[in-house]
């Protein structure tokens, strides 16, 4: 009964005229029909269905299967009212691809479906999410409280962008749920981590920080992009923003450069000025090339991660025996001290990102250099193998007091897992050291 419902909606969808495609009143609230179908597609479908049978938001005039690339700026209306209801907001209708593109739209309901999210938006890069996020948050004289234990961009954002424009950033141990009570006061307008830290892969309570965020009537927002939305609801924890680097898993193989910022609707103001001052006035919204690909990635998305997670911890157990090797750190070892958390957070995986450390810089060098089949190159989750030192790259330009500081050695080596075969990586491994 419900899949036959689903069917006369879709049909009332593909109706390029018909009355029903507007939206129905409900008192003074507007709930669009074509949302109300994704939402009941979303109760009566598993994830990895969701992932790549969500409907379009229009059927196509070919009835491709894979939504395709609106390689377009700009879009004709019926009349001028449409076209006035497009641009103020009033229907959910593009009428410039810098903010609005039915490829990178359907991404994003995509995601909307899959997390349960109030709105998500598309963003050309995670950084672009990271930045667009912060400074909706953020205005003069506010602080931002985070860890010093952040990707090195993040970083720099909030400790010499965002300063420059009188905000400050109270940098503290998010582990330490009194420090944290501690740095938060009346001008905090967010507490900002990573939920799995880059690349010290450090774990913070997410109930217990939103718990004392929301007592000060503020967001909790946070960097996922370690573990993937599809594997867990950061929502049910307390998130209110999630910030995602859709480089990372969600293009796979290292396709192409993205970001989102899934908004849970808990701050209405936060919403508003990412839509219509981000958006709209710094232009970082994603290429409908790039959703086009995305799309792609998030629909073999896992398959591709439960061989990506099983290879981790296959690799991780070889090397933690592995001679030259100081030490092994992963979230997903039951001995690790952040295992327990992890699990009760993000569930029985905890990604696909690990560290090794060495005696020295310059084992770790010489290390790398004698790599065969593992990549020297940054990212993470691409289908290859990584390999890269920190320390002297995505922190090089940083003091050795501040790396201290960020406890970022050395000594480590930072590994993303990809889709070989195990054994071949392990043998590089171990020809390499």
């Amino acid at each position: 009964m419900v899949r036959k419902y689903l069917r006369n909606i879709q049909k009332m969808l593909n109706q390029k005229h018909s009355p029903q495609l507007l939206y129905i009143y409900k008192g003074e609230k507007k709930s669009y029909l074509r949302t109300f179908a994704h939402e009941l597609i979303n109760k009566i479908m598993k994830k990895p269905t969701i992932a790549i049978d969500t409907p379009f938001q229009k059927s196509d005039a070919y009835g491709a299967l894979s939504m395709p690339v609106y390689h377009t700026l700009a879009y004709e209306f019926a009349d001028a009212d449409v076209m006035s209801d497009a641009f103020c907001g009033r229907i959910e209708e593009p009428d410039y691809s810098r903010v609005m593109n039915p490829t990178v739209n359907y991404l994003e309901l995509k995601v909307k479906a899959l997390t349960g999210a109030d709105r998500v938006t598309a963003m050309s890069s995670g950084m672009a999410a990271i930045s667009g996020t912060l400074i909706s948050l953020v205005e003069q004289g506010k602080n931002v409280v985070a860890s010093r234990h952040m990707f090195g961009n993040t970083y720099s954002l909030l400790t010499k962008t965002l300063p420059r424009f009188g905000v400050t950033t109270h940098l503290c141990d998010l582990t330490n749920l009194d420090e944290v009570r501690r740095a938060v006061d009346a001008d905090t307008c967010c507490i900002f981590l990573e939920i799995i830290t880059n690349p010290q892969l450090e774990v913070a309570d997410l109930t217990a920080l939103a718990e004392i965020a929301h007592a000060h009537n503020i967001p909790l927002v946070a960097d996922t992009t370690a573990i993937p939305f599809t594997e867990f609801c950061a929502h049910e924890l307390g998130v209110d923003i999630e910030v995602v680097s859709t480089t990372k898993y969600l293009s796979g193989g290292a396709t192409s450069l993205g970001g989102m910022v899934i908004d849970y609707g808990g701050f209405p103001e936060f919403a508003r000025r990412l839509h219509d001052e981000m958006l709209f006035n710094l232009g970082a919204y994603m290429t409908p090339h790039v959703a086009y690909m995305q799309n792609l990635g998030l629909e073999n998305l896992r398959a591709r991660y439960d061989l990506q997670v099983r290879n981790t911890v296959y690799l991780v157990n070889a090397l933690r025996q592995m001679e030259g090797i100081k030490s092994v750190n992963y979230v997903g070892l039951p001995d690790n001290p952040y295992y327990e958390l992890a699990q009760r957070q993000f569930g029985k995986t905890a990604g696909c990102m690990f560290t090794i450390d060495l005696e020295s810089k310059e084992a770790c060098f010489r290390f790398i250099n004698n790599l065969k089949l593992v990549r020297r190159a940054t990212n993470l989750f691409d289908n290859r193998t990584l390999a890269i030192h920190p320390a002297s790259t995505i922190f090089g330009p940083f003091s050795d007091e501040q790396r201290a500081a960020m406890d970022v050695l050395d000594t480590t080596i930072r590994i993303s897992v990809g889709l070989e075969d195990m054994d071949d990586i392990i043998e590089d491994f171990r020809q390499a050291l």
